[in-house]
């Protein structure tokens, strides 16, 4: 396996079989509009993605049952809900890089950026609708509707000064948090998990979202722009903000291996534990 593409993606050297399984879907998912003006943007911006969420949807089904079409349909699904809030967040955010590339919105302009997000929105109903399982459909458009909440909270919060940490707990959960959790629900119900089991994945997927964020920012803390920026300022002391944030990384870390606890022994069980390791963090 290509080092240089460990590097990118370390993700890769444990779950490559998954990846390899879940970009022919998408493959395949973007072959249906060929034809489309959006196909090469919507390729560009699939470019480099780590994959992590469709690759929780897979082992969360195959931990309670095993992985077939739907599963791997869903996997697009939740994929493409991510790179659309990628779209809009650069936007928002006015990124000048992504991924060691141009972000979307300086490779195609705002016109197309805006367009490609919407287009991609009927591209998850499309796949919702094939799924047929209202149960997905209300789960996918919740967590659609949450994630834009977040980025409203968010802004809210860059323009006050009395964010506190409970604040940025909730955009966390609402921004980023709610896509890995609706992924390990959605392949448990594909995958006919138990409700026991569906919500102990839901609840692995809530938290290990939760401190993957956390990490992110962590890691980032000198971008100006993280609500993280606005703990640090109003704290007397940084470092207590930073010990803070390890606590919690630690906590929700926990919280997400926890949530396996009802699952049954498996090497899917073993990987989803294992992605957790990806949420530590190393100063």
């Amino acid at each position: 396996m290509d080092r240089k593409n460990i590097e990118i993606n370390p993700l890769l050297e444990t779950y490559g079989k998954y990846i390899q399984r879940i970009d022919q879907a998408l493959e395949n998912e973007l072959a249906i509009y060929s034809e489309s003006e959006f196909i090469e943007p919507l390729k560009y911006s699939l470019e480099g993605g780590k994959r992590i969420r469709p690759i929780i949807l897979n082992l969360a089904a195959e931990s309670v049952g095993k992985i077939d079409e739907n599963v791997l349909s869903a996997s697009c699904a939740v994929e493409f809900l991510h790179m659309e809030s990628i779209i809009h967040d650069d936007i928002i955010d006015n990124e000048t890089m992504r991924r060691q590339k141009d972000p979307f919105h300086v490779k195609y302009g705002y016109n197309t950026s805006v367009l490609t997000g919407d287009f991609v929105l009927g591209l998850i109903l499309a796949i919702s609708s094939r799924l047929d399982n209202a149960r997905i459909t209300k789960d996918l458009a919740t967590t659609a509707m949450l994630m834009s909440e977040g980025e409203m909270i968010e802004g809210r919060l860059e323009t006050g000064e009395d964010v506190t940490f409970d604040d940025y707990l909730k955009v966390i959960e609402y921004k980023t948090a709610v896509a890995f959790e609706v992924a390990a629900r959605i392949g448990a119900i594909i995958a006919n998990g138990t409700e026991e089991q569906i919500e102990a994945l839901t609840e692995y997927g809530k938290n290990i979202g939760i401190a993957y964020q956390i990490r992110d920012d962590l890691l980032d803390w000198k971008n100006e722009d993280k609500l993280f920026n606005l703990l640090i300022k109003k704290s007397s002391d940084p470092r207590d903000v930073f010990n803070k944030m390890e606590e919690l990384l630690k906590e929700y870390s926990e919280k997400a291996r926890s949530g396996l606890r009802k699952i049954p022994d498996n090497d899917a069980k073993i990987n989803l534990d294992n992605l957790i390791k990806f949420t530590s963090f190393k100063a």
